[in-house]
């Protein structure tokens, strides 16, 4: 795995749960509390578009934040993140521009 691979996992994670908590599908503590707002279809939309964002910006943040391109708990340090085989899967600098790529380009 390097850096691309560690942030298209990210992104489908993201991905996943804002399926999850929207599809009416599956039963979660999020999705329970959208259920109880009783939103009209367009207000649901309007709900998921929102989750869309916060879930977008909180991993971007996230993963920049472990690139050291932002600050976690407003602290900034750089990181390097290895696999369970001690191989490295990124570097300083090398997740950012991944997730932009991941996060921003659609």
């Amino acid at each position: 795995m390097d850096a691309k691979d560690f942030a298209e996992c990210w992104k489908k994670e993201r991905d996943y749960l804002l399926e999850l908590y929207t599809s009416g599908q599956e039963e979660t503590a999020v999705s329970d509390l959208i259920e109880k707002m009783g939103l009209s279809s367009e207000q649901k939309e309007q709900m998921k578009s929102v989750l869309d964002q916060v879930l977008t910006d909180t991993f971007y943040t996230l993963l920049l934040g472990l690139d050291g391109s932002a600050s976690i708990g407003g602290i900034q340090h750089t990181f390097k993140i290895y696999d369970e085989d001690k191989n490295l899967i990124s570097d300083c600098g090398e997740l950012e521009s991944e997730a932009w790529e991941q996060f921003h380009e659609e």
